[in-house]
Order: C-alpha cells, then structure tokens, then sequence
C-alpha cells in the first residue's frame, strides 16, 4: 500500500513516514496540495494523509481534486474546531485528524479507513462512467456498454493503475499472460475497441510514445 503524505513541515512528513514504514507502507512525500496533485496524477497512490495549513495549495482545496481520484483522504490539521471539521466530512474526507496527534493512532485510522473503502468499493465512478467490478458491467449514463472480456479486463486494470504509464509488453503479460504469443498488434487492437466502445470517456486512455498506454485522470 502507498500512502501519500501531505504537509508543509518536513518534520511531521518524517515522523509520519517512520510509522508507515514500520507498516511495511510504501511512502510518498509532498509539501503542499499542487505538489501532492502532480505525484497523484503520476504515482500510485492507496490513501492521502493531507494537512489543510500549507501554502501555494491548502488541504481543502487540493481535496476538491484529489476526490475525483477516488483515493481515501484523512485530513490533518491543527485546526480543532467544529466548524473546520464539518467542512471536511461535508467535503467527503474519510476521516480527521487534529495536531498534535498519536502516530499510533494515525496509523489505526489509516487502516480502519483503508479497510472500510476497500469493503466498500465495489464500482469505480468518474463522473457518469461507472464500472460494477462484482458484475463485471460498466456503464456510461446508466447505459450498459458492451465489452469483451479481454477489454473489460483491460479497463479494470488501468483503473487499478490511474496515472501510471504502462507498457504494453506489461499489458500482454497482464491481461494475456505469459504464455501467449501475441505482439504489440493485439494491444493496439483493443485498445482501439476499448476506446470506441467508451465514447466520450475514450480520451482517458492516453498514448505513451514509445512505451504504451496511461488511463489518465486530469
């Protein structure tokens, strides 16, 4: 699991980050919310511990972007009153928590959130594009669109890997396996259906010269 940490001091970043590695957490680091913007739209990331007080980009505005991600969020703030909470929870942040805090108990909450957005996820939605992961149906509009099950498999893998440039030699070992004697042809081939059969969400499947292909979030 990656955890992505969010916060203008560097110290609360490191106390953080020793914790997580003791989770035996991948961790990545950025000191404010347009920092954190660009490692989300170029890296993995499994939940965001964000401070709210940072320059350039404070916590609560960086989260109106980083939701459309669909990333479980705890907010970190030396901020304790009421009010400032509500507008997080109103905002949809998984979770709060107030400087100074316990790293023990941060650490609980990173997993009892992980825990409930994973028992919870069981579709994929950015704006009206909705995969049904347990139907293995995606919709567009509320329209079912008919796939493959080659193309489904490709859609769902890319949503697992949003933002990560991908190979397609890494996409035949994926989707087809090991074994399979295909080439770079196959992919190219159901890419191209994949993309006409999402219509207007075909853009979010983003050539990689020389490389692959990107499910990228804007």
């Amino acid at each position: 699991m990656t955890v992505l940490i969010v916060d203008d001091e560097e110290r609360i970043r490191t106390l953080i980050k020793e914790y997580c590695l003791n989770e035996n957490y991948d961790v990545l680091e950025s000191s404010d919310g347009k920092e954190a913007l660009d490692t989300i739209k170029n890296s993995k990331v499994d939940i965001v511990i964000l401070d709210i007080m940072m320059p350039n980009m404070d916590g609560l505005t960086a989260y109106n972007e980083i939701k459309k991600y669909n990333i479980p969020t705890i907010i970190l703030s030396a901020r304790s009153e009421e009010y400032d909470k509500l507008i997080g929870f109103d905002l949809g942040v998984d979770d709060y928590v107030t400087k100074p805090f316990s790293p023990k108990e941060l650490i609980a909450r990173i997993k009892a959130v992980t825990k409930r957005f994973n028992d919870l996820t069981d579709s994929y939605i950015y704006k009206n594009l909705r995969v049904d992961f347990k139907g293995h149906v995606v919709y567009i509009k509320d329209k079912e669109i008919k796939l493959t099950p080659k193309e489904y498999d490709l859609l769902v893998y890319f949503i697992n890997n949003k933002n990560v440039a991908l190979s397609r030699e890494e996409l035949l070992s994926k989707i087809w396996g090991y074994d399979f004697y295909g080439d770079d042809r196959t992919i190219d081939t159901h890419i191209k259906m994949l993309r006409n059969n999402l219509g207007e969400y075909r853009d979010l499947i983003q050539t990689v010269r020389g490389m692959g292909y990107k499910f990228e979030i804007k």
